[in-house]
């Protein structure tokens, strides 16, 4: 899933290692949201919209993440 996570976090000037801290996660679940390799669970993902002043729908990129996932959908 595509996230606005990293382009929000080093706006910030924030570490991998400081919003980890902030969440209560590692900075290893930072890096594989960052790289798509993980979906946040519903309440670390309104934890880091929380740090960010943004919601859930806009840092999870939820708009296209759906169109996207509707276009595969429609290829099977």
């Amino acid at each position: 899933m595509k996230t606005k996570l990293r382009e929000l976090r080093t706006a910030r000037g924030l570490t991998q290692q400081q919003l980890a801290a902030q969440v209560h996660v590692s900075a290893r679940t930072i890096l594989s949201i960052e790289k798509g390799q993980y979906n946040p669970s519903l309440m670390l993902a309104y934890r880091l919209a929380e740090v960010f002043g943004t919601s859930v729908e806009d840092l999870c990129c939820l708009k296209e993440n759906k169109e996207w996932e509707d276009a595969q959908n429609e290829e099977l």
